[in-house]
């Protein structure tokens, strides 16, 4: 035998309530879009779409963070190659004055030895410029925590080890270049050559013309570690401007997952609020039903 099921008044009141709060959260769901400009504001809204724009939330970082890197990189070689213009500017005034000094019959003991004393200032010039630093570290002094890449005398004090920057994914690029790299070590770097040169004024003008040969060699290899921090510069360069470019592409993605289309969202909260409307009304006739109705 079938069972009798009658739809009581606390059943159908029950029914009204939750289609009305189902409205209301419809409601209130299209308002805190509107209002906030995005269509995700919780996993719940939309799960393959809160994983999207985590993924692409954590590129957009990374992307930022190399970019960074980068910004950094470039700063580091272009103090750099600022430093080595200035020094090869200062070797050329060196070279110019040697070139002066070994003139056979034109140079007296006099001149020569105040050609010496303009080398001792270009050397402590030379000195002066490789010790520049950026954000309180010597660009030529590698990883030293001192503050200086060459003492007083000339004696290199930092160290040989590479300054890196991640520019890419798995794209890291050396941005510094150590003292003796772009100067030279020892009898034939640059600091040496220029002493013996200033010496050699004085005491064995008939050096001189040897002296000049091992400062060209020496300029020549200043000349070749400016087109590999030239080389360098280039390649960070490019890198950053991929990192930005990936940057714009990832948060035009990320828009396109989290934001909200807000014409349509604007139509719809209209057309949820009239359907609201409606259901209060019809709600209130249904529920106004009481049991004198029933017994008439």
């Amino acid at each position: 035998m079938y069972g009798i099921y009658r739809t009581t008044q606390r059943t159908l009141a029950d029914q009204v309530t939750r289609g009305l709060q189902a409205n209301l959260d419809k409601l209130g769901s299209l308002q805190s879009q509107i209002s906030s400009g995005k269509r995700i504001s919780k996993p719940s809204d939309d799960p393959a779409g809160a994983d999207a724009a985590m993924r692409l939330r954590s590129q957009a970082t990374a992307a930022t963070q190399a970019g960074r890197n980068a910004s950094d990189g470039l700063a580091w070689l272009g103090s750099i190659d600022t430093t080595l213009n200035g020094i090869n500017g200062s070797l050329q005034r060196a070279r110019d004055l040697t070139v002066q000094g070994a003139s056979t019959g034109s140079n007296d003991e006099t001149s020569l030895a105040a050609i010496a004393t303009e080398i001792d200032q270009i050397r402590s010039g030379v000195i002066d410029e490789a010790n520049t630093t950026y954000l309180g570290r010597p660009v030529l002094g590698g990883t030293t925590a001192g503050g200086k890449a060459y003492d007083s005398t000339g004696a290199f004090v930092g160290d040989g080890n590479p300054v890196n920057r991640t520019v890419g994914p798995g794209v890291s690029v050396q941005v510094n270049v150590s003292g003796p790299q772009a100067l030279g070590s020892g009898p034939t770097g640059v600091l040496d050559i220029l002493a013996t040169i200033s010496a050699d004024l004085k005491t064995n003008p008939a050096a001189i013309g040897g002296d000049l040969t091992n400062l060209d060699a020496a300029m020549k290899n200043l000349a070749s570690t400016q087109a590999v921090v030239g080389a360098r510069f280039s390649r960070v360069q490019s890198m950053k401007t991929d990192a930005d470019n990936s940057v714009l592409t990832l948060k035009a993605q990320l828009s396109t997952v989290e934001d909200v289309d807000l014409p349509k969202t604007v139509v719809d909260l209209q057309l949820q609020q009239n359907a609201y409307q409606a259901a209060l009304g019809a709600s209130s006739k249904v529920l106004s039903t009481s049991l004198m109705d029933f017994l008439k």
